[in-house]
């Protein structure tokens, strides 16, 4: 099985940005974590990471044919991003929404997620082990096995 992840803007500066919501855990320590938890489950990951939309939405477009699911992280395109909806409704490819912090805990403009239109499943609120669940999520689910 081989799943996408991919991270949204700001995600670069895990360790820097708001250490309280996110934690002290870098990019480096996150892409460590799920590079590990997918090879214990036999799970064949690749973790992207972009500032950019576009090169998000590339990414979902390129994805079709070559990956089994997406794991997506869109950060702040999460609340935004029509674009990045339509290309994961577009590759027909099952998708989990994760987020490090809990959205619907924060500011009311991040309680609403287009993700979560297209989204089979949504992980939330645990950090690092939010990734963790989604990649669990799909290494169990038969259909994909």
């Amino acid at each position: 099985m081989k799943i996408l992840v991919l991270n949204g803007p700001n995600l670069n500066m895990l360790g820097i940005r708001e250490r309280a919501i996110y934690g002290a855990g870098t990019y480096t320590d996150l892409v460590d974590f799920i590079k590990t938890k997918a090879d214990a489950l036999g799970i064949d990951v690749e973790i992207k990471q972009s500032n950019h939309e576009g090169v998000l939405v590339d990414w979902v477009q390129e994805a079709r044919g070559v990956y089994d699911a997406i794991v997506i992280n869109a950060a702040a395109y999460t609340h935004t991003s029509l674009a990045i909806l339509d290309a994961l409704k577009a590759v027909s490819l099952p998708v989990a929404e994760v987020h490090l912090s809990e959205p619907k805990a924060r500011e009311e403009f991040r309680h609403f997620s287009y993700i979560s239109l297209v989204a089979e499943k949504v992980f939330s609120g645990e950090g690092f082990k939010s990734y963790e669940k989604a990649i669990e999520y799909f290494a169990l689910a038969p259909r994909l096995s």
